[in-house]
């Protein structure tokens, strides 16, 4: 919501002055409702440096780089926001959140290393048994009030996400002249950019994981499915429609940003590979043209055609919505 007078007799006849009320009775609740979550967060985080990452530092449980890689730059993160509360608590938003986002390097750091964060500590909860027992130890322990240090590591980048629904309601109900609307403005800009950050960084997470469920959904190690830039689009079922006319036979594919890959369905008799598809043939999207052969109406299914510079492919599909996806995401995935 914008900061805009209310002329007389306007808006149910609400006069300017109630206006301002209004925005301002807003205001005072979302700052009071910043307060009560940041004194809450810092609490939480207090727990992490105190319970874990200082008692850690002194028992040796872990190596200094393992720890390093769980916790990250959480005891900055948190010295920085005990630094903000006390501003808050005075009710000095605007230089409070200045001086905030002038560390938010702390919190890259961090974002950018959670899924990491998140591997080493699987790994040693599995290998490391003093460690284990450790952890539930302190989670045990009343203040945690049942949480999980997995729960816990996640608080930053959720915090991230509250600064900016909280800050967008603070400069929407305050006026343009408020001597603190230009830094509460700026922080706005800055939390944003840390949020955007955690956004890709769990699109590039996510799809990792489904580049290594397709490698390991191929047998053997032929066709190589991991490969830096690329990105997982869809996979289906479709029929090949041969050439010569012969029965039409259905293959997975698998659309990528950069390739088409064609498998079929391993012997369900084999002792190994039986749950397992077998790559064909991967078709680079480079130069490749997609039409379709019919299927513009609403009539079930169609065909599409895959025209490589040393290949030609023709697609079907029996369901329409299906085949009008594939087409989607074929002609987007073509440079």
């Amino acid at each position: 919501m914008s900061f805009s007078p209310t002329v007389p007799g306007s808006h149910g006849g609400a006069s300017i002055q109630e206006q301002r009320e209004r925005w301002e009775r807003k205001r005072s609740r979302t700052a009071r409702e910043l307060v009560q979550t940041e004194q809450r967060y810092c609490r939480q985080l207090e727990l992490v440096t105190t319970y874990f990452v200082e008692i850690l530092k002194a028992k040796g449980t872990l190596k200094q780089d393992v720890r390093e890689s769980i916790f990250s730059s959480i005891e900055a993160i948190h010295s920085v926001n005990q630094s903000l509360l006390v501003n808050l608590e005075n009710d000095v938003f605007g230089r409070g959140f200045d001086q905030f986002c002038a560390h938010l390097q702390h919190y890259n750091t961090y974002v950018d290393n959670i899924y990491n964060a998140r591997r080493v500590l699987g790994i040693h909860l599995k290998k490391n048994k003093a460690f284990r027992r450790f952890k539930k130890l302190q989670e045990a322990r009343p203040q945690f009030n049942n949480c999980k240090l997995e729960d816990l590591l996640q608080l930053p980048l959720q915090r991230i996400e509250q600064y900016k629904h909280f800050l967008q309601d603070l400069t929407s109900n305050m006026s343009p002249n408020n001597p603190e609307f230009q830094q509460i403005s700026r922080a706005v800009a800055a939390i944003c950019a840390v949020s955007r950050r955690i956004g890709s960084n769990r699109r590039r997470h996510e799809n990792h994981l489904q580049l290594c469920r397709v490698q390991k959904l191929l047998k053997g190690r032929k066709t190589k499915v991991l490969a830096a830039g690329r990105w997982y689009v869809r996979e289906g079922w479709l029929k090949v429609v041969p050439s010569t006319g012969a029965a039409v036979k259905p293959k997975m594919f698998f659309l990528f940003s950069d390739m088409l890959l064609q498998a079929k369905r391993c012997s369900p008799v084999h002792p190994t590979n039986a749950d397992q598809l077998a790559g064909q043939r991967a078709y680079p999207l480079q130069d490749c043209t997609v039409e379709k052969v019919f299927g513009h109406t609403r009539s079930k299914g169609g065909l599409l055609s895959l025209t490589f510079p040393r290949a030609k492919l023709l697609l079907m599909s029996s369901n329409q919505e299906d085949l009008n996806d594939w087409y989607r995401c074929l002609s987007s995935a073509v440079p």
